[in-house]
């Protein structure tokens, strides 16, 4: 019966089973996107989403707790650095789970599981958006220079009229 069995344990006893997840929660938060195993992948972000949870609020306290399951410090610098800026109006959902596949040795599911802020082939349309509108503005201030540039000709026009 599993009573009582509310994750998965990975074949690893508690000890193993804990250093592998902060290793590969901290190789998550540094290189932004890895290849692992289908079962391992859900495991991780059952283990990595509350602690980019807890980054969005940048206390002593959450570092500390951050600190106690990744046990990198330059991970969790990482993770309330950058990952924090990346995700801090995302409401949650803050990995994907891609499966790419069978491991060629054993035939296990493979799965690439990332960080869905830092992908810029799902965002690239975003930022297309955001160069477009600088791309429109740039063109109306040229006209607008343009414009200028023809009006202080007309103003020193009239100008010399009444001085005759």
């Amino acid at each position: 019966m599993r009573h009582g069995k509310k994750f998965n344990h990975l074949s690893r006893q508690t000890a193993h089973r804990k250093s592998m997840l902060a290793n590969m929660a901290c190789s998550l938060i540094e290189h932004k996107r890895i290849n692992t195993t289908v079962a391992k992948a859900k495991a991780l972000k059952q283990f990595v989403e509350p602690l980019i949870t807890k980054s969005k609020a940048d206390t002593t306290h959450n570092r500390r707790i951050c600190f106690a399951y990744l046990r990198s410090k330059y991970a969790v610098t990482d993770l309330f650095r950058d990952v924090a800026a990346k995700v801090g109006d995302r409401p949650g959902g803050y990995t994907r789970i891609i499966k790419v596949g069978n491991r060629l040795g054993d035939n296990a599911d493979m799965a690439m599981i990332e960080l869905v802020d830092f992908n810029e082939l799902y965002n690239g349309g975003k930022k297309e958006v955001k160069k477009a509108k600088s791309r429109r503005g740039a063109k109306a201030k040229k006209a607008d220079d343009a414009t200028e540039a023809a009006a202080p000709t007309a103003e020193a026009e009239t100008t010399t009229d009444p001085a005759e």
